[in-house]
């Protein structure tokens, strides 16, 4: 949780040019996390729109670097696999009763390696999406937004790393964020 509070201070005090500097760190370091933001305007999303995703990007890559860990590359078959498994935690939640559906997101945000990052992501789409016009290309942010999140909690990190554990190394997560 420090690591991302640390982050969400630097990022929002930085200058457009600290953040064109960091999106290009971004670029050197999680070339497809950027590349995914930026190919949502192909899909229809008004570049007001990507610039939302763009800055939680910033916020969760500064927290990747505040945490001290060592993270992998992020790659296309992680983001893929990880939007896999969100589309079908939100099939499950589809066929569910309105009192079944809060427990279940509220055990799904409480067990989730990253759940102050994921909080903190769910919380900026809610107040963004307060502040802009609604249509049917939001679900692409708000999906996107989310994969980010499960993306950094779920890839498996360098063993060698004291305290990084992999999402599957007995069943602890790394948390760092």
């Amino acid at each position: 949780m420090e690591a991302l509070a640390i982050a969400i201070q630097k990022v929002r005090a930085m200058s457009m040019k600290d953040k064109e500097h960091l999106t290009d760190e971004v670029f050197a370091k999680q070339p497809n996390m950027l590349c995914s933001v930026l190919a949502l305007s192909r899909m229809g999303v008004s570049i007001e729109k990507v610039d939302f995703l763009l800055e939680l990007l910033l916020l969760c890559f500064q927290a990747m670097k505040e945490s001290g860990l060592n993270w992998p590359l992020i790659t296309e078959q992680v983001q893929e696999a990880q939007l896999e498994r969100q589309v079908a935690v939100m099939k499950f939640d589809q066929g569910l009763k309105p009192s079944l559906k809060h427990a279940a997101r509220e055990k799904y945000a409480d067990s989730h390696p990253e759940h102050f990052l994921l909080a903190f992501v769910l919380n900026e789409i809610q107040d963004w999406r307060g502040r802009v016009n609604t249509e049917e290309s939001d679900t692409h942010i708000m999906l996107s937004a989310i994969n980010l999140v499960n993306c950094l909690a779920w890839v498996e990190l360098p063993d060698s790393r004291k305290g990084a554990f992999g999402p599957h190394s007995n069943n602890v997560s790394h948390g760092q964020v």
